[in-house]
């Protein structure tokens, strides 16, 4: 049987939930419950809306304009909160498996996380990704999107004690997280799909990736033929 992300996901979340003290579950509950509330995911660019541009530098040095892209076909724009997380490491790995079939059908994918360039070329390089990984520092793109949030004082000192300060990683002195997010769009620019959501510990299943852009190709193919 074939390993959804979603079981992966929730594989983790049980073995991560038994080794937190309780005081941090209920201090992240507090937090995720006051995101869920502010309405941002209501709020986030949706489908049907056009996609904002932006122009970012990947991993690696490249420079990456997403209207470039979309002159060569659909793109997938994920958003992630940084490698830190194992939850969007998942996820990443999970776009890299079903890349080829991406690729297969004209389109490119990306992700993007607020984390400097030596940070998201640590994450590309742990999860041999193949595609561009993009650093959106000082969360200007995720602004643009509506994705973009100040992570909750509470929560503060418990990711330095993680290790996962957020000015150390992300630079600048901002706790800044995009919410993660994914969102397929069409090569005219517009958001076809679009997942946001505030409960960071759900993703979307990469075979809903592929069905968008089939049914992309399948629009193109019927306006082909009128």
């Amino acid at each position: 049987m074939t390993t959804t992300l979603k079981s992966a996901l929730d594989q983790f979340r049980l073995e991560f939930t038994g080794k937190i003290p309780p005081e941090i579950a209920a201090a992240m509950t507090r937090a995720d419950n006051e995101l869920a509330a502010s309405g941002i995911a209501a709020q986030a660019l949706g489908a049907g809306a056009e996609a904002p541009d932006f122009t970012l530098k990947g991993a690696r040095g490249e420079t990456v304009t997403l209207s470039r892209l979309l002159r060569q076909g659909p793109v997938v724009v994920s958003f992630y909160r940084g490698g830190w997380c194992p939850y969007c490491n998942l996820e990443l790995r999970a776009l890299q498996a079903v890349l080829p079939e991406i690729t297969a059908r004209g389109a490119s994918l990306v992700a993007i996380s607020p984390e400097l360039p030596d940070e998201s070329l640590s994450t590309a390089e742990k999860n041999e990704l193949a595609f561009p990984v993009l650093s959106d520092t000082g969360s200007r793109v995720a602004r643009n999107w509506g994705i973009a949030f100040d992570l909750a004082e509470e929560l503060r000192p418990i990711y330095t004690r993680f290790g996962h300060a957020l000015p150390d990683r992300n630079g600048g002195t901002e706790w800044i997280l995009p919410v993660p997010a994914t969102f397929v769009i069409s090569d005219c620019g517009i958001v076809r799909l679009a997942f946001v959501d505030t409960d960071y510990r759900n993703r979307l299943e990469p075979e809903a990736v592929l069905c968008a852009l089939d049914a992309i190709a399948a629009a193109r193919a019927r306006v082909a033929a009128e």
